[in-house]
């Protein structure tokens, strides 16, 4: 039987390692959401951060609703392995900037403890869209969201990301301390400022005192994060073992890009991101509508295209010429819609995509990246359609998607998503009415200017009704 991975396995000259002493480091961070994307993006940066420039930024990893991936952390001393694969071939690394973790179900006060100690000067976030409890109509809090309701009526034993950061600042205030940074990395319009009020509305339901310090001292800095990461297999930590001779069950295949912009605004220090190829800047929004757009908007493109034709790989879309085609046509319709972005070639932007998709070494699914559609779209597609109408012109490539979308909920039984009833009764009413009216009065899904522009809605049931027929014949 192959041993796990541990600070004593021999390890070959050419994996990757830390190159700073682990036995020094000590946390600075604590990373809510110890999922694929961290270990392969944010933990990454540190890692090579620290090698640069060494400090006391150790990550202590938290996993809001599990524990197997933290106790696998610990049976590993914190150490697990990424796979960048490209045309080049197979680069293996070690990760050592994650120096502890803790799951919230099992070990909540010891977070909050942590939460509470002046050590920790950022928190940051991985937990996907839904996990935030985002009201659709109001952009603050939802109360019926579980967590959010739960976390209101007790919020000295938090249970959701928003809860435990508020608990967390309450008992700074209390300390008199400083807060910390909270460094939201999940794929939000704004990010920062879209935390920012969630814990500022929950901090001034709880003491208007607590929300008013953190209004003035805290700090919630927005981003931009890129790489693809594709759900591991069981393929994934049978190439990792194969290259380290040691079990890695936290192994992860990425790709070699990857890109990290921050709002360089935090209240007490950070790592040296930048010597990791980190671009810290004033105003992370033309980055973050220039991923959401092009990025995500395709990738949800070519995800309900794969879904619909049986297709599971992004790269098995985009093997396809006319699928192909179509996102190149997605996301020249996307370009239209953005201003200029400091520093980045859009074109060559676009192009870098186009090779990223189709990278046939990542394995990454249709189905994940299609989930949670009522969540993703309103930022990836539906804003742009917006703008695009706004601009004079059509929005057709973003009908299209839109119809996409729609076409696969019409035909999945189980759609994941955080809307799910109301997608399903959307669903029965469009079958039975043979039209997708009902999915545009789901409150807070569609902006009004969509829902308002009858040519737009007119040409979307056109599309919708060719990939019925074409779904049909297949």
């Amino acid at each position: 039987m192959m041993e796990r991975l541990s600070a004593s396995t021999p390890l070959t000259d050419d994996i990757g390692r830390p190159r700073y002493d682990r036995t020094a480091l000590k946390p600075g961070i604590v990373h809510i959401g110890f999922g694929a994307f961290h270990r392969a993006h944010q933990a990454v940066y540190t890692d090579c951060a620290l090698e640069q420039n060494f400090g006391d930024w150790g990550v202590i990893a938290v996993s809001l609703r599990s524990f197997g991936a933290i106790r696998d952390l610990s049976a590993q001393d914190h150490l697990f392995s990424v796979v960048s694969r490209g045309a080049a071939g197979d680069n293996i690394r070690i990760i050592g900037s994650v120096i502890g973790g803790l799951s919230a179900v099992e070990d909540r006060e010891a977070l909050l403890a942590l939460l509470a100690d002046p050590a920790i000067r950022i928190v940051s976030i991985t937990v996907t869209e839904k996990a935030y409890g985002i009201d659709p109509v109001t952009g603050g809090l939802d109360h019926q969201h579980p967590a959010i309701a739960a976390d209101l009526a007790h919020p000295e034993t938090p249970t959701g990301v928003i809860g435990f950061i508020v608990e967390g600042l309450a008992r700074r205030h209390s300390a008199g301390l400083q807060p910390f940074t909270v460094l939201c990395c999940d794929n939000l319009p704004t990010n920062g400022r879209v935390v920012q009020r969630l814990v500022i509305e929950m901090g001034t339901m709880r003491e208007p005192a607590l929300a008013a310090w953190i209004s003035e001292y805290g700090a919630f800095p927005s981003t931009m994060v890129d790489r693809i990461v594709p759900a591991a297999t069981a393929e994934t930590r049978h190439r990792a073992a194969a290259l380290l001779g040691a079990e890695d069950k936290l192994a992860l295949d990425t790709e070699p890009f990857m890109q990290w912009v921050i709002e360089d605004h935090f209240v007490s220090g950070r790592p040296a991101w930048e010597a990791a190829g980190a671009l810290f800047v004033r105003d992370v929004e033309p980055y973050e509508k220039m991923k959401l757009r092009l990025l995500n908007g395709a990738h949800s493109t070519i995800a309900y295209l794969g879904q619909l034709a049986g297709l599971d790989y992004v790269r098995d879309v985009m093997a396809v010429p006319h699928y192909r085609s179509q996102v190149r046509q997605y996301m020249d319709a996307a370009a239209r819609t953005l201003d200029p972005v400091p520093g980045i070639d859009l074109e060559a932007y676009r192009e870098q995509l186009m090779q990223r998709f189709a990278n046939p070494t990542i394995a990454h699914r249709t189905r994940q990246i299609a989930m949670d559609g009522s969540q993703k779209l309103p930022q990836r597609i539906f804003a742009a359609a917006v703008d695009d109408l706004a601009a004079g012109r059509d929005g057709a490539m973003f009908a299209y998607a839109t119809a996409l979308w729609i076409a696969y909920v019409l035909q999945t039984p189980d759609v994941e998503d955080p809307r799910q009833q109301e997608l399903k009764a959307a669903a029965t009413e469009a079958i039975h009415n043979d039209g997708p009216s009902a999915f545009f009065a789901i409150p807070g899904l569609f902006p009004p200017a969509l829902v308002e522009d009858r040519a737009w809605l007119n040409r979307l049931n056109r599309e919708l009704k060719v990939i019925k027929k074409t779904a049909d014949r297949t």
